[in-house]
């Protein structure tokens, strides 16, 4: 293979991972999908759902890569001071930290694997959405951006689940 079929492959396999997920975003909420909106446009992840205690200490530890459009999404069961580190986290993350209304109020970029430097996201969190590193600049992902998610308490939701 050249040089130019290998940089023209990878430019096509990144420019289907965007389309797959930059595409129009579901009617109905679902557990597994979490869908953001800014004034970037909309994007969505397929994630996985950490709701209790051991599912949020295991987070994402051990795994050696993550597909493109996936994450993972912590909830926790009342706002609270969130802090993260990456001990035996072995890929890059993004960590997005949402309030009750499911609005971003802080990101932080590419946090370093193997790091056990405290992240602290801030006071009153309730969900922590992890993607792959870097890719919250690729979208433009910022404090302001709003979460779809069922697990988002809907009465307060900025972006809320349509009616079923």
């Amino acid at each position: 293979m050249t040089a130019v079929q290998g940089r023209f492959g990878r430019m096509l396999r990144y420019a289907l991972a965007l389309s797959l997920i930059g595409a129009p975003v579901a009617a109905a909420c679902r557990a597994d999908v979490a869908e953001l909106r800014g004034d970037w446009g909309k994007a969505r992840f397929a994630v996985e759902v950490a709701d209790d205690d051991a599912e949020r200490a295991q987070g994402l530890m051990h795994r050696e890569k993550m597909a493109r459009g996936a994450g993972m999404l912590f909830v926790y069961p009342e706002p609270r001071a969130a802090s993260f580190w990456m001990r035996n986290t072995l890929i890059p993350l993004d960590m997005i930290f949402l309030d009750r209304t499911g609005t971003v109020q802080k990101v932080h970029v590419n946090a370093r694997p193997l790091d056990e430097t405290p992240i602290a996201g801030g006071d009153d969190i309730l969900l922590v959405l992890e993607i792959n590193g870097g890719l919250s600049e690729v979208y433009g992902i910022a404090p302001g951006t709003e979460l779809r998610h069922p697990d988002v308490p809907q009465d307060a939701a900025a972006w809320p689940c349509p009616p079923e």
